[in-house]
């Protein structure tokens, strides 16, 4: 059972007390007189005026009271049952009043109580009007004594001031118990809140990614999130039932917390909690001061890493885009010094050589500021419904006018008269350049030429583009580093080209990934999205 269920409960049965108690007292009260009357210690209440109608009244009043104790608990009448029980209060001490006058201080007595309950209990008219009804009765008991031509056991001012202690008492009831009624709903209200902010807090340590463990000092883990279960190695989730010793779950993390707790605080090594888990970063505090209990957080170590690299790169981006643009300049101004030397007719052979080593390192130089503007730029996508068949085509084509291919080729490889995809047309340009750029600067074995083909074609609800050569293809051990930012297998090479095709794609919501070839080559796989299709992330 939730929190929040178990307070409703409770808070619902209070008036189910209050009527219960309130007739129990009534039962007492009748017990009381009807054992003064058919016991020996009648003498006790004096001599009766009329002892039958004691007897009748008595009685009755305690069967009517049992009943009432016994049928009288629905919240759904209470209202009326506080009404009806202290109208038979009322007329029920009227004519014991009456017909024992030795007992009429008494009675009239205990009748405040039974009027201060009700006022507690119902609406200030209701409470109000049984406060007049019982002045009314006790006054005209008084009459009918008179009548009667008897002594009136009552002075005037012990009557006046009977009614008006059931009138105040009644109002002062009322204030009290409205008083109460709204520190109830004010703590009902109170009390909604914390449990729905217990569930919400359950829910959150429970869904977080970061692992969350509570340790007492006997090293038992009282309490495990999802994730922890999970990097633990806790499948079945019995971390949370406090009976799982963190030795045999996680030792080297047993072992970890006990020198934490012992002052050693300069650990940093990611540890392994299970097999086919990804390694952790464990972190600790205490839960409370001067409590036993330790908070041990487990931060997965590759998300961390990931996110030390995000910020590095941003950091690096931000840098690396002021130096760029500060090398630029000097940068054109020495190729174009170069440039203006090799149209001299004075230069030799040997030193014409020497300047165009120096323009294609600085052509090599521009190539390396345009990836670290690149990088730092990330430019937004603005995607179009582009027929990939003819932008290929296109591309192919400009590609060839652009540069000298000598011996290599590069040709398009098309079956479809048309296959329409959503990505920014400059994106593409960009992410196929880097593509072919490679597939002819690696893709060739010994001194044989480079034979690079785009392959475009559907697949499913997608668009794929292929870019495969017939080199030597790439180690296993390369291709799951080769989209790392900076990582590179030759010495000429910035190790940032994939990166940011890659990024390109992310930003498109399309996928580049590194294909193997069985044959022998490579082949970098571009997914795009359809005009009505969003690839998942």
């Amino acid at each position: 059972m939730s929190p929040s269920a178990s307070l409703i409960d409770r808070i619902e049965s209070i008036p189910k007390r209050e009527l219960y108690f309130f007739a129990l007292y009534r039962l007492l009260i009748t017990a009381v007189i009807a054992a003064l009357l058919f016991s020996p210690l009648k003498t006790l209440i004096g001599e009766a005026d009329h002892p039958g109608l004691a007897v009748w009244v008595s009685g009755i009043y305690l069967g009517l009271a049992l009943l009432i104790l016994l049928v009288g608990r629905s919240e759904r009448w209470l209202h009326r049952i506080v009404v009806a029980g202290v109208g038979v209060d009322i007329i029920a001490a009227t004519l014991l009043a009456h017909a024992l006058p030795g007992a009429s201080a008494g009675i009239s007595m205990t009748l405040l109580f039974n009027i201060a309950a009700a006022a507690t209990l119902l609406p200030l008219s209701l409470g109000m009007g049984l406060a007049v009804a019982a002045s009314a009765a006790t006054a005209g008991e008084y009459v009918w004594k008179l009548l009667e031509g008897g002594d009136p056991t009552r002075t005037l001012a012990e009557l006046a001031m009977f009614i008006t202690s059931y009138l105040a008492l009644a109002f002062v009831s009322y204030q009290v118990g409205n008083r109460a009624r709204r520190n109830q709903q004010l703590a009902n209200q109170r009390g909604d809140e914390v449990a729905n902010l217990f569930e919400i807090n359950e829910l959150i340590i429970r869904r977080m990614r970061t692992g969350v463990l509570v340790v007492d000092g006997a090293n038992r883990i009282t309490l495990a999130n999802e994730a922890a279960s999970t990097l633990i190695g806790d499948a079945d989730g019995n971390g949370g039932s406090g009976r799982l010793e963190l030795g045999s779950a996680a030792p080297d993390l047993s072992r970890r917390l006990l020198r934490w707790r012992n002052g050693w605080t300069n650990e940093e090594t990611p540890l392994q909690l299970s097999p086919d888990q990804p390694e952790v970063q464990p972190r600790f505090a205490r839960l409370l001061a001067g409590s036993d209990l330790t908070l041990v957080f487990l931060d997965d170590s590759t998300v961390v890493s990931r996110r030390a690299e995000s910020l590095t790169l941003s950091a690096m981006g931000r840098f690396s885009a002021s130096l760029a643009h500060e090398i630029r300049n000097p940068l054109a101004a020495i190729n174009y010094a170069a440039q203006l030397l090799e149209e001299s007719t004075a230069i030799g052979d040997t030193d014409r050589r020497l300047l165009q080593i120096i323009h294609q390192q600085c052509q090599r130089t521009n190539g390396i500021v345009e990836s670290v503007l690149g990088l730092a730029r990330r430019e937004r996508a603005n995607p179009e419904n582009l027929d990939l068949a003819a932008f290929v085509r296109r591309f192919v084509l400009e590609y060839k006018q652009g540069i000298t291919l000598e011996t290599d080729s590069i040709e398009p490889i098309i079956t479809e008269t048309s296959v329409h995809a959503l990505i920014d047309p400059r994106h593409l340009h960009q992410i196929l350049t880097v593509l072919v750029h490679n597939a002819l600067k690696y893709g060739r074995i010994g001194q044989e030429p480079a034979r690079v083909r785009l392959r475009v074609a559907r697949q499913e609800r997608a668009a794929v583009i292929d870019v495969m050569d017939r080199g030597p293809g790439i180690p296993e051990t390369v291709a799951s580093q080769l989209f790392r930012p900076f990582f590179t297998t030759s010495e000429h090479g910035t190790g940032l080209g994939l990166y940011i095709a890659r990024e390109l794609c992310k930003a498109n919501q399309a996928h580049l990934e590194y294909v193997s070839v069985p044959a022998g080559g490579a082949c970098f796989r571009l997914v795009l999205a359809g005009p009505h299709t969003m690839l998942p992330q």
